[in-house]
């Protein structure tokens, strides 16, 4: 790439980072509130990382729709089991987005659209802007996979330093990016309470889906299936029979919208100038001063005129 290419653009799951410190960190943190904030301390801690690369873009996505997602409206049970936070969490959970804001990275929520479909709507929104660079997604949820036909160029766990291409998700999963939602809808996804076919385990689904490329392919040729040489083949297609609409519902839980109303342009997405007082008075508002020159070093260096040199490396 030449000297003009657009840097990275870095499309942030943001509440699986946010779960990971609030469940891997010791409660050394307390805000001048008094609640615990080792989950902020290691949510910003883990965005400044991510702003000393310079990306031409960065974006989090934040999950507000615990019981109220329109996924609830297709089947009353998904996610049912888990909990709402409780006011300790819901504090930290809070603070997280208040010191994305303040560090100059663009944040979305929505009560009704998951973190996953906002993601998905970044993605759309990034792949249709002529010119633009194809974005990383932050992550550690493989199921985002289905991104990487939608205009993602990986998914990138930050913490393992590990990248995911199509190769690697036809590896993990055995189907393409694209047939992820389908998988889901056969295997189900007892984190999200998907319900998906009783005794269908990923070897079965990835059969079928190796033969077929849709769950509505494969329901329509169900008759088809005991030729496929699976072991029980006659049993996998009564079960596609008996299961079909539980099947068509779980494949409208596990696939993503990309069409959230959130009226923003990929130009949107680019880092914004703050006031590092700021940044650093809300750090030490949520007892993080040990973070405050960081922020400071991190902030002004994204201040001050991309060199060509480290436009070529982000490259």
């Amino acid at each position: 790439m030449s000297a003009q290419s657009p840097r990275q653009t870095y499309l942030v799951d943001a509440s699986v980072y946010i779960f990971r410190y609030y469940f891997a960190l010791p409660p050394n943190w307390q805000s001048r509130s008094g609640y615990s904030t080792e989950t902020v301390y290691g949510f910003t801690n883990f965005l400044l990382d991510l702003l000393a690369r310079r990306p031409g873009r960065i974006a989090c996505a934040f999950d507000e729709s615990l019981g109220n997602c329109f996924r609830n409206e297709i089947y009353a049970d998904y996610k049912c089991s888990r909990a709402l936070p409780d006011e300790a969490l819901a504090f930290q959970l809070a603070a997280c987005r208040e010191m994305s804001e303040v560090l100059g990275i663009s944040g979305f929520a929505s009560e009704r659209y998951e973190a996953d479909d906002i993601l998905a709507t970044l993605t759309r929104v990034c792949a249709e802007t002529p010119g633009e660079a194809a974005p990383i997604v932050v992550t550690r949820d493989k199921d985002l996979g289905q991104l990487l036909d939608a205009g993602a160029a990986s998914l990138w766990d930050f913490a393992a330093n590990a990248y995911l291409d199509r190769t690697a998700i036809e590896a993990k999963f055995g189907v393409r990016p694209q047939q992820i939602a389908d998988y889901l809808a056969l295997v189900g996804d007892s984190i999200d309470d998907i319900p998906g076919v009783p005794g269908f385990g990923a070897k079965t689904a990835a059969r079928l889906l190796g033969a077929f490329d849709t769950v509505e392919e494969l329901i329509a040729a169900a008759d088809q299936v005991p030729a496929l040489g699976l072991r029980g083949g006659k049993g996998i297609a009564q079960k596609l029979a008996d299961y079909a609409e539980q099947i068509r519902m779980s494949l409208k839980l596990a696939r993503l919208c990309d069409s959230v109303p959130l009226n923003v342009t990929a130009g949107d997405l680019g880092w914004q100038p703050v006031d590092v007082d700021v940044a650093v008075a809300l750090a030490e508002e949520f007892g993080l001063g040990r973070l405050g020159a960081k922020i400071r070093r991190t902030l002004e260096g994204l201040a001050a005129p991309v060199k060509d040199s480290e436009t070529m490396e982000q490259a």
